[in-house]
């Protein structure tokens, strides 16, 4: 079943990589494109890359199931592990449609999407995270520091598991804006936490993450320096569920939080904003500088020098990506 797992990730790979084109025909007869901002002619690039992505997960994800169910079965003991899957792919599916409507909701100037407002977006995320609580997703038993594991009962339904879908789809959506950044940073942390479920016994945790980063590395192609398309709101909001649904599927949310410490660190930062400040900055010489002179994002330590290019800021911050990532071990 190990090959079959490996072929449904290159069927997600094959899925991303030749609808990635499509999609970026025909979010330009939508309209739906947006400034890339650090080129110097700030050319109009399709935005919401998250849909050629969540088709590569949705196909990949169908095709491991179908696999299981035909050819080797489900146990009576493993079908609670399925339900919980389906939710997953229910909730990751609502979530990037929410990410679709905040991208879809484009500026006159194109400048970048004006998307939902702050109080809409915990409140639409919050809805994907019911199928995982309808059914008990995880393991009700947490650590908790100094006092050890805890049976937290109804709690970890009601309480922690929309706190971790709401908590990690809005993080993970503070960070972007760089060509390949998202995508780039996504392919560390679900390649690493794909293989510590893994390791760790977590099966369909394991399962999801490396279908979302078999999909992501072709998804990369696309979307690095110069992007043919832009990650968009429905990539970021979509990378957050996965992360949310593999901490709460494998119960390892502490190597997730762990692996989510850039997004904590960019919470603060944006929150030292007020939440009105961007990541991105503009381009001059063949270099990106800030937009402002104090530092409200990651980024912002590199663009503040403007000594880097968009290409170099996005491999530090891939770099950055790794160091958090690789503590989980």
């Amino acid at each position: 079943m190990k090959y079959a797992t490996y072929l449904c990730g290159l069927i997600s790979f094959v899925v991303v990589w030749l609808a990635v084109p499509w999609l970026i025909r025909y979010l330009k007869r939508l309209g739906m494109v947006v400034k890339d901002m650090h080129k110097q002619d700030k050319p109009l690039i399709p935005v919401s890359g998250g849909l050629g992505v969540m088709a590569g997960i949705f196909i990949g994800l169908m095709c491991f199931i179908f696999f299981r169910t035909f050819f080797v079965g489900v146990s009576s003991h493993e079908l609670p592990l399925f339900i919980d899957l389906f939710a997953a792919i229910t909730s990751i599916l609502m979530v990037c449609f929410v990410g679709f409507i905040d991208d879809s909701i484009i500026k006159k100037n194109h400048d970048t999407s004006s998307g939902l407002k702050q109080w809409q977006k915990p409140l639409l995320t919050l809805v994907a995270a019911v199928p995982l609580m309808v059914v008990k997703a995880g393991t009700t038993i947490m650590l908790f520091p100094f006092l050890g594991r805890i049976d937290v009962g109804l709690l970890y339904p009601l309480l922690f598991v929309p706190i971790g879908v709401v908590g990690a789809a809005n993080m993970v959506n503070l960070l972007g804006g760089f060509n390949g950044m998202e995508a780039g940073m996504g392919i560390i942390y679900t390649g690493m936490l794909g293989l510590y479920a893994y390791v760790n016994g977590s099966y369909i945790a394991s399962v999801i993450a490396f279908i979302t980063f078999c999909s992501l590395i072709a998804f990369y192609y696309y979307n690095k320096v110069p992007a043919q398309i832009l990650a968009g709101d429905s990539l970021t909001y979509l990378l957050g569920a996965v992360i949310a649904c593999i901490a709460i599927l494998g119960d390892i949310e502490r190597a997730a939080l762990i692996s989510s410490i850039p997004f904590v660190f960019e919470f603060f930062l944006k929150a030292r904003g007020k939440f009105k400040k961007q990541s991105y900055g503009y381009y001059e010489d063949g270099k990106v500088h800030s937009l402002y002179d104090k530092i409200y994002s990651i980024p912002h330590f590199f663009t503040r020098t403007g000594k880097f290019t968009e290409k170099q800021v996005v491999y530090f911050m891939i770099i950055i990506q790794l160091i958090f990532s690789s503590l989980i071990w």
